[in-house]
């Protein structure tokens, strides 16, 4: 099963009632575009984290990449992390419910302004593989938004 849902309510950043779930622009994206929940600005050399309030299912061998779009680039944001990897265990932990959040970076001088309903960036599902003769891991999850480096 892959698809979107909102986080549980005790986990949501915002207080907006309605969230829109990630779609694809045309037939033929490869992208589900996520938009912001909030009107925020990104000061020129800094970052803004920006929580969607959304997480994803999806299966054990897949992951989901997020992205700016082009036309981000074009105006001079990027993720700060330049690409985000969301491991199915991210799905529903116990910090934050799996909410996926872009962390925006503008390295351009000029602020950068996001409205409500703005894309913010777009998640690509892929099949990912692993190596034949790997060890065992017995590690599970145990956090929500960067909880493997700690």
């Amino acid at each position: 099963m892959r698809r979107f849902i909102e986080v549980l309510d005790e986990f949501k950043k915002y207080d907006k009632k309605e969230v829109s779930l990630p779609k694809r622009a045309t037939t033929h994206s490869a992208g589900y575009d996520f938009v912001s929940p909030i009107d925020a600005v990104i000061e020129p050399k800094s970052s803004k984290l920006i929580w969607t309030n959304i997480k994803a299912q999806f299966e054990e061998d897949e992951v989901l990449l997020l992205c700016v779009t082009s036309g981000m680039g074009k105006k001079g944001i990027m993720l700060a992390n330049n690409i985000g990897v969301i491991d199915c265990d991210y799905y529903s932990n116990s910090s934050n419910d799996g909410n996926i959040g872009f962390n925006l970076y503008n390295y351009f001088d000029e602020p950068y302004l996001i409205k409500s309903g703005d894309k913010i960036g777009q998640g690509i599902f892929t099949k990912f593989l692993k190596v034949c003769d790997e060890e065992e891991i017995k590690n599970k999850r145990n956090g929500g938004f960067g909880s493997t480096v700690k």
